[in-house]
């Protein structure tokens, strides 16, 4: 499995952005996929996950302003960030967890939030 992420970029508090994660590769069963994100001398911590059959978990700092959403048939998911402020500033990287396999982890997105 292999995933491909897209876009991070500028954005200013208050804004919206979306985060794209697209998986491709074998024909393997994805239990779960989601994101996690890490701010400049912070933990990386949870963001959000979705489960093969649509279950979602957020994490505290994001819930609420955070929507994840699965197209099943591309395997991508989206991840809806809105009312964004600056502590959202951080470089996003998306998993996928495969069924009785290691997570797989994508290249991280930057998104700033600054005016």
């Amino acid at each position: 499995v292999q995933l491909q992420a897209s876009g991070g970029g500028l954005v200013q508090p208050g804004g919206s952005l979306r985060l794209d994660c697209a998986a491709s590769g074998s024909n393997v069963r994805i239990v779960n996929m989601g994101w996690f994100r890490q701010a400049p001398g912070k933990q990386r911590e949870q963001v959000a996950t979705i489960s093969e059959r649509g279950a979602t978990y957020y994490g505290d700092s994001v819930r609420g302003r955070v929507t994840i959403s699965k197209e099943y048939e591309k395997n991508t998911v989206h991840l809806q960030l809105y009312n964004l402020v600056p502590e959202d500033t951080a470089v996003y990287s998306c998993h996928a967890d495969p069924y009785r396999k290691h997570r797989v982890w994508g290249q991280g997105t930057l998104v700033t939030v600054s005016s």
